[in-house]
């Protein structure tokens, strides 16, 4: 989610698909063993002039858990109206 300057999702943007999956990095170029969990989130989203894009991202576990709270809140909150 970081080092990105281009937002993920405008408003007016419609999630078409929403995949994730748990990887564990144990190793890269300049360290041999990493040996962390990390969620990779794809989506497919359709800008207001229906034009599909794809979009993918990585967080750590602490991003995650964070990401399904604020979901979490979001559903509470819709389940108000």
């Amino acid at each position: 989610m970081e080092g990105s300057s281009e937002p993920l999702l405008d408003a007016k943007s419609k999630l078409l698909d929403f995949q994730w999956k748990l990887g564990m990095a144990v190793s890269s170029d300049s360290c041999r063993s990493l040996k962390y969990p990390y969620v990779a989130v794809m989506l497919k989203v359709a800008d207001d002039s229906g034009q599909v894009k794809k979009k993918s991202f990585e967080m750590t576990i602490p991003q995650f858990q964070n990401f399904y709270r604020q979901f979490k809140e979001i559903a509470a909150v819709i389940e108000t109206v």
